[in-house]
């Protein structure tokens, strides 16, 4: 995680450069994508949950982390294909309680196909109209579009 400062630096610059121009507004709270707590326990710790803090700190914006979890423990996104990626994570996340901002930034490290951040969108969108997603990546996924 040596790298963690540089990337979310560049992220936050590259977010500063956007909203100067005035093509997106500032999220009033980060949401991480949640880990499965089997999954965080294997793992020991979620990276989207730590760039959200990062990035929280720098730019002074509120972490929430309690308010969506993921209610399924399902496979690991890597390998699988397109289809395969949606139906892993159908109804994988929760709402548990209100989120109390209309404007949020999900969190990743990673977006592939989309999947993982239209899942969360699908269930907070109601609560928080204004979405962005936010990623220190964006992969290409020739095939899994599909």
């Amino acid at each position: 995680m040596a790298a963690l400062e540089s990337l979310c630096r560049a992220l936050v610059e590259r977010f500063q450069e956007l909203e100067a121009l005035g093509l997106v507004s500032r999220p009033q709270a980060l949401l991480p994508v949640p880990l499965h707590p089997d999954r965080l326990r294997e793992r020991g710790f979620n990276q989207a949950w730590m760039i959200a803090n990062r990035l929280s700190v720098i730019l002074g914006i509120p972490l929430v982390d309690d308010c969506l979890v993921r209610t399924q423990h399902t496979l690991a996104q890597a390998g699988l294909d397109g289809k395969a990626r949606r139906q892993n994570l159908k109804q994988a996340f929760e709402l548990q309680q209100a989120l109390p901002y209309p404007r949020v930034a999900i969190i990743d490290d990673v977006v592939t196909t989309g999947t993982t951040v239209s899942e969360i969108a699908a269930q907070i969108r109601v609560q928080a109209p204004d979405l962005q997603v936010w990623c220190l990546a964006r992969a290409e996924a020739p095939g899994l579009l599909d």
